[in-house]
């Protein structure tokens, strides 16, 4: 009489694949411990959004409120300043910071002068490990309106001495293209990794047909790196509403702050200088969830569009 064979269970597959890569496994310990301890365990006190926070009673102890602390946010004079000012600026710095670094990635793909390639890395690369707090101080100076080179190089023809940080409409300028200039070279690595990953047949075939270098970057490189740039423009999209907190903040001043209040500098203001626990996290709460929205729908729209997406 002829046995069956059983087909093995998830569990003892599982467990067949854990004995033979248990070193894989173990690697994953400590950034999954990270992402528990210091992402999903913080998640659970986010229910003083819903509460009149007391540091007596604590988190589970306060009084409960509902969505007290949400209604007086959307009531609050400053709610269309705050989310006008961050959908601004964060729209504007994936606008002007996605493009570029995909322009340098492919440029330097281009290069076969090799010194000057590897200088124009170095060069582009370096200021990604500059710190936020160096990189504002530098830009203060540099459009300081007493020690500034800009404003000593504009009063060579005539035109008067501009105090940029003290405008608020130069604010966002200020912040975006500063950015822009910190990471578009780190930025450009992954995409230099992407166009390292095309066979080089295709161009080899584009040139036989007698293809530009024009041609073969539309039709060959382009199209090879549609996936990575669709996944990091998902991404930035997703969080539009979470832009950087130190910059902002950094730059802020008494002259600029209609436009450079947003809402990361307006939680810790209200959270941690005002002592509003409450309102702070309802604010952060409300801003997490935009984001995960936009991300939704950004994520969606892309999948239909071009065929690419965070999830298969």
């Amino acid at each position: 009489m002829a046995t069956v064979r059983r087909r093995p269970t998830r569990r003892a597959a599982a467990g067949r694949s854990f004995r033979r890569h248990w070193q894989l496994y173990l690697l994953m310990v400590l950034p999954l411990a990270y992402f528990v301890i210091f992402k999903y365990v913080p998640i659970s006190n986010a229910v003083i959004a819903f509460k009149d926070y007391s540091p007596i009673k604590g988190p589970w102890g306060s009084d409960w409120v509902g969505f007290r602390n949400f209604e007086l946010f959307f009531q609050n004079p400053v709610f269309w300043t705050l989310v006008k000012n961050t959908f601004f600026l964060a729209a504007y710095t994936v606008l002007a910071s996605f493009p570029i670094p995909i322009i340098l990635a492919i440029a330097l793909n281009e290069i076969r002068v090799g010194v000057f390639k590897k200088t124009v890395q170095l060069v582009t690369y370096a200021p990604y490990f500059i710190s936020t707090v160096v990189v504002v101080s530098m830009t203060i100076l540099v459009l300081s309106p007493q020690l500034g080179f800009v404003n000593d190089a504009i009063g060579l023809f005539g035109i008067p001495k501009v105090d940029f940080l003290g405008n608020p409409d130069y604010f966002r300028h200020i912040y975006v293209w500063s950015d822009v200039w910190q990471t578009t070279g780190y930025s450009a690595v992954i995409y230099l990794a992407a166009l390292a990953g095309i066979d080089p047949a295709l161009h080899e075939s584009a040139r036989i047909d007698g293809a530009s270098r024009l041609q073969r970057i539309r039709n060959v490189d382009l199209p090879g790196i549609m996936p990575t740039a669709v996944i990091i423009l998902i991404l930035g999209v997703g969080n539009i509403m979470s832009i950087g907190f130190e910059k902002a903040f950094l730059l802020q001043n008494p002259l600029n702050q209609s436009q450079a209040e947003i809402i990361a500098t307006y939680v810790y203001k209200t959270g941690l200088l005002n002592a509003d626990f409450s309102m702070a996290t309802a604010i952060g709460l409300f801003n997490s969830v935009v984001n995960l929205v936009l991300l939704v729908v950004v994520n969606f729209a892309a999948k239909r569009i071009t065929g690419n997406g965070l999830w298969s």
